[in-house]
Formats: C-alpha cells, sequence, structure tokens
C-alpha cells in the first residue's frame, strides 16, 4: 500500500462529503419553496455512497502483481430525489393555495438536514486529518532519505 494511495482515499472521501454538504445546503435553503420550474414544491435531495477502488493505474496494477489488496475509496453513485407526497399546510392567502386554502411545502426539515451538515463537515474534517498525517509521514520519509 502506497502512501500516495492512502492521500486518494482521503480525496475521495472529501470530494463525497463536499457533494453532500452541497445538497444538504440547498435542501435547507428551499425548505420553504411552494413553486419550481417542474412544477411544484421543491423535492429534498439526497447523496447516494458508494465504494469504488482507487489508486493510478500503475498502481493499482503493481498492488495486482504484488498480491496487495486494492484500495477502496467512495463516490457519489447518484443523487435521489423525494418522491413522497408533499406535506400540506393551510394558509389561505398564499398566492399557491388550492381552492381550500392549503399549500404544498416541500419535506424538508430544517434541523435534521443541519445535524447532517455538521456530519458532512466532521467527515470532511475527518478526512483533512488523515491527509494531513499521511503527508507528515511522506515528509519525515523524505527527511530520513536525505
Amino acid at each position: 500500500m502506497s502512501l500516495f494511495s492512502v492521500l486518494s482515499v482521503s480525496a475521495s472521501g472529501m470530494a463525497a462529503q463536499r457533494t453532500r454538504a452541497a445538497l444538504l445546503v440547498e435542501n435547507i435553503a428551499n425548505s420553504e419553496t411552494t413553486r419550481t420550474p417542474d412544477g411544484g414544491p421543491y423535492r429534498r435531495k439526497d447523496a447516494i455512497f458508494s465504494s469504488e477502488e482507487v489508486g493510478s493505474a500503475f498502481g493499482s496494477e503493481l498492488q495486482a502483481q504484488l498480491g496487495g489488496e486494492q484500495l477502496t475509496g467512495v463516490k457519489v453513485a447518484g443523487i435521489s430525489l423525494d418522491t413522497s407526497a408533499p406535506e400540506k399546510r393551510y394558509m389561505p392567502g398564499h398566492p399557491d393555495a388550492d381552492a381550500q386554502g392549503y399549500v404544498a411545502l416541500p419535506k424538508v426539515n430544517p434541523a435534521e438536514d443541519m445535524v447532517d451538515l455538521m456530519g458532512a463537515n466532521r467527515s470532511y474534517q475527518a478526512n483533512v486529518a488523515a491527509m494531513s498525517a499521511v503527508k507528515d509521514m511522506i515528509q519525515k520519509s523524505i527527511d530520513l532519505l536525505k
């Protein structure tokens, strides 16, 4: 296992958490959006993660020949869209209210998404810490070879 491959694992985790954080911020920003270009209220979005092999093509081939295990990182495999029925709230004066006075609102809980955003932030910070540790190991190895 190469230290540079470990950097690739952390980088993939950082990219995935950045995408997750962007979706969570979008959800929070649109928690009261009743009208979108597609029609109807905003639909909550979530990132779907999956594992992927990381490393360079040469490094992967070398690992395979040496019998080492392949490192896996994470990637965003897709983005799921909430397809459940929107929440109805009685607001008769609202411009998007139906004939009975109910407005369709997105099923977004800003408090829940804020907690998820803090989790994404901590995961991102953990990957930064891992990259810093690997960087320090590489630097110490270079210093020993001087």
